[in-house]
């Protein structure tokens, strides 16, 4: 969500509101908790680690309840995001406190 939501951004495609809404809460988001390209630089690399996703665990719920203004923002301009769930998103390249990065895994019928 973050990424689609600053790749309107960056675009210019969001409105004054929908701007000072990304820049506050991308603000919040950058002051608790870590980024893991910050921590990793190589952790988004297409090339190392295709399709890499980063997911919050369910403990990080002060984190989750936040997002829904990414979502309706992103709603608003023909995005739809829904919330997933999955007990083995793929192989972890990344974990802190509040997330995983992970790399998908291959499945049948499923790329990766």
């Amino acid at each position: 969500m973050f990424a689609l939501t600053n790749g309107l951004a960056r675009r210019g495609q969001l409105t004054e509101e929908q701007e000072r809404f990304r820049r506050s809460s991308n603000d919040w988001f950058d002051a608790n908790f870590a980024n893991p390209a910050d921590v990793d630089p190589t952790v988004y690399d297409h090339e190392l680690n295709p399709g890499a996703t980063a997911w919050f665990k369910m403990s990080a719920r002060h984190l989750i309840e936040r997002v829904e203004g990414y979502r309706q923002l992103l709603r608003a301009h023909g995005i739809v995001c829904v919330e997933a769930r999955s007990l083995d998103p793929g192989r972890v390249i990344y974990e802190d406190e509040h997330q995983v990065v992970v790399v998908p895994t291959a499945r049948p019928g499923r790329p990766g």
